[in-house]
């Protein structure tokens, strides 16, 4: 019939094979990369509370963390239930970026940084020379 069939079928078997480790190791990878991502900015928003004098494990408790992140830049607690609401969120989000810009001495444009580029600008604020200068919101 097809002569040739048997071993078009094995080609086609050992690509598949191959597809699957790339796929495997990428996956592999892609997963390393992001959790040593993640460990960096939990570390770099470690060290922004231990500057503005809070308690650095508070960056690894959900919602607490926004609870002191609050307090670091001057907003009420209830602010964390404008955090739940859809949309309203997204303002509040950009308000205290902003604020947390302005409590380490830092501009509007490196709010934006912290909304759009939060990995990024984190680490700068927790690596770097910026000090805690405040509540900006108060």
């Amino acid at each position: 019939m097809l002569p040739f069939l048997p071993y078009l079928l094995d080609v086609l078997a050992q690509e598949d094979q191959i597809s699957s480790v790339v796929g495997a190791i990428g996956g592999l990878l892609g997963g390393l990369i992001g959790l040593v991502l993640g460990i960096l900015i939990l570390v770099a928003t470690w060290k922004v509370y231990t500057k503005a004098g809070k308690p650095g494990w508070a960056a690894i408790v959900p919602i607490y963390n926004l609870f002191v992140l609050l307090e670091i830049v001057g907003r009420p607690g209830w602010w964390l239930i404008l955090l739940l609401i859809p949309i309203v969120n997204l303002v509040a989000i950009f308000i205290i970026s902003f604020d947390l810009a302005r409590s380490f001495g830092k501009s509007t444009g490196f709010g934006l940084g912290l909304v759009f580029f939060n990995f990024i600008f984190m680490m700068i604020l927790g690596f770097g020379k910026a000090k805690y200068i405040g509540p900006a919101a108060r």
